[in-house]
Parts: C-alpha cells; structure tokens; sequence
C-alpha cells in the first residue's frame, strides 16, 4: 500500500459533504435560556446544536437542558441498551421530577424514556450522505540535528442506523531521517455491527490490513468475527467486550525477489473503552489479542489508544499510541512495532 494511496482512501473517507436542513428544533435550558437551531446528535453527554447566528456548533450539557423539540428523524440508544427511532419532544413534565423524552415515530408509536437514560441520539435521514460521522488527524515533526522527519495522517468514517453500524479507520506515519531508510506503518480497519435481541449484546465482523516496513510486513490481511456485549454505556464512560475467531493471512517480504506467506487460524479476544469528560477530554482505547490456533503458543497483540483535548469549535489536539506483537515473528523478523504520535484534528457530520 503506497503513501500516495492511503492520502487518496483518506481524502475519500472525510470529502464527504452534508447538506442543510431547516433549523427549527428548539431547546429550553433550566436557566430559561431557550435556542432555535438544529440538534445535530447526542454524544459522551454532550449535545451538540447548530443556529444560524452561532458560527460552528455549540456544546451543551445534557444534564442542563429543560425542554427540547424537534421534527427530524433520529436514533435514541439508552443505557440498557434499546434502541428507538423517531422525532423529539419533551413528555409532560411534573415538577421536581427528571424530565423525560418522547420519541415518536407516529400518533400510536411512542416511548417515554427519562433524559438520563438517554446515552446516543443520532441524527438520521433519508438522505444517505447526511448520515455520516467522522473525523481527520493529522501532524508533523521535524528535527535540523539529524534531519529527521515524522508524519502522522489518519481519518475514520462512521455510518450509523437504528440496530446497526459500519464504519472505517485508516491510520499512516512515515518516519525519515539522515543516513537511514525510511520506515513507514500503513493501517486500514473496516467494522459492522449489528444488535442483537437481547440488549447490549452485538455481533461484529472486522476487517484489517495493515503495511509495516518495521516489521517486514508487506500486507497483512485479517478477517475476524464474533459475539460482543457493551458493559458500560453512559454519558461518561463506554466499555465493551467480544470475543470470536479470526484469520490472518500475512506476506513477509525481506527483498524484492524474497518473501514468505503466512496463514494462521486463532482466536480472537477484544475490548473497547472510552472516556468522557464535558467539553474538555476524551480517552479511547482498543485492545485486541490473537491466540493462534493453528500455531499454539503464538499470540498476536495490537492497541491503538488516542487521548483528545477539544481546542474550539470541531478543531482538537491529540496524542496517540499505537502498537503490535508477534511473540513468534519469523526468523530475523522484528516482532514489534510501536509508535506515537501528536497533531491537530478536525470532527465533521454529528460529532
């Protein structure tokens, strides 16, 4: 995979354009302050609204608002798990009481849930390509000393309904330096999940490719599939677990007329945790580990963990962490490799 072609999946994952819609929802906070616009989604205990006189979007507490209403379609997610589809308004309050949400998705098809409950709201259309998520990190380094060389580019798109999900990351670095070749890390991941009858409980299905100079890897191909339950899903913490079997296929070349391929059947155990605060952090981090089945005894190990401060309006700074192992790489192969990484990034969609 050639840097030329991973900045090109990368301008395709975040060129995706949205269209506008009418900006009549209202929301009323408990100080009274009451905002026309538009609810763009609900997220780590944030809700994120647009108006016509606010350059951006503006970040509003969940726990503060009073009132809200809106006409446009969305996709509430609750802490148990379900999952409801409809338009916005606030049920009749009672005073001293939380309030509570009404979704609607006709005269005879609504639910009452209490605001608290309410984890995810996702703006839905029938338009496909107002139904995406994503975001777009970058950074560089340069060193006069040695003349060295670091960049990071990486990118992922989500596409989210009502019971289920698919989406893409796709990660790269390249590091340079005087007197020493170039070592590059190119990382492609596709995912789907579905929900399954019994809440927060899902089957996935994960797709990864990945080009590491470092360790010898010219292309490594994984297919994995599985069972998952999220065990925490709140406005400030989400953490899930799956496990399932996977396959890898990985071709080793050493030089231009020398390569071997690898084939290995394993199992497969993950886990996903991420962590809110409002308007100022967020810590994700994913951890996966390979058991090989075909080859007992050698385990593969990958992570990725990125760290966000939000600097203002969908512009943040992050730092990143990534890594992995093979405890039994081929002769005279490095089984490691691990880096980190620091730059601006830019949120578009609902996030």
């Amino acid at each position: 995979m050639s840097i030329r072609a991973v900045i090109l999946c990368s301008t395709f994952l975040f060129a995706v354009s949205a269209f506008a819609r009418e900006k009549s929802d209202v929301i009323v906070m408990k100080n009274g302050d009451r905002l026309t616009g538009e609810i763009k989604g609900l997220d780590s205990g944030v809700l994120h609204f647009s108006t016509d006189y606010i350059d951006g979007t503006c970040s509003i507490q969940w726990s503060r608002v009073d009132h809200l209403e809106s006409k446009q379609l969305f996709v509430v997610i609750t802490e148990d798990g379900s999952v409801y589809s409809g338009t916005l308004q606030t049920a009749g309050a009672v005073a001293g009481r939380p309030m509570h949400i009404e979704v609607s998705e006709g005269i005879e098809r609504a639910k009452t849930i209490e605001q608290s409950q309410i984890v995810q709201v996702i703006q839905t259309s029938d338009r496909f390509w107002q139904r995406f998520n994503g975001e777009v990190n970058s950074g560089i380094m340069y060193s006069k000393g040695n003349e060295s060389t670091q960049y990071s580019l990486s990118s992922s798109l989500e596409y989210p309904r009502q019971r289920w999900a698919a989406g893409g990351a796709l990660s790269s670095s390249l590091s340079s330096s005087e007197g020493s070749s170039a070592s590059a890390r190119n990382f492609l991941s596709t995912n789907a999940l579905h929900l399954m009858r019994w809440n927060n409980w899902y089957y996935t299905g994960i797709a990864n490719f990945l080009q590491s100079s470092e360790q010898n890897i010219q292309l490594q191909t994984e297919l994995s599939a599985g069972l998952g339950r999220f065990l925490k899903n709140t406005n400030h913490a989400k953490i899930s677990v799956r496990a399932g079997l996977a396959w890898q296929d990985t071709r080793y070349s050493q030089s231009a007329d020398s390569q071997d391929t690898e084939k290995v059947v394993a199992a497969m155990v993950g886990t996903s945790l991420k962590f809110f605060r409002f308007k100022q952090t967020n810590l994700s981090i994913t951890a996966v580990a390979l058991p090989a089945l075909s080859e007992p005894g050698r385990v593969f190990f990958d992570t990725n963990m990125t760290y966000y401060v939000k600097l203002f309006g969908k512009l943040n700074w992050n730092t990143s962490f990534y890594g992995n192992w093979d405890n039994e790489p081929p002769s005279h192969f490095s089984g490691s490799d691990y880096g980190t990484s620091s730059g601006l990034g830019l949120t578009f969609g609902n996030r």
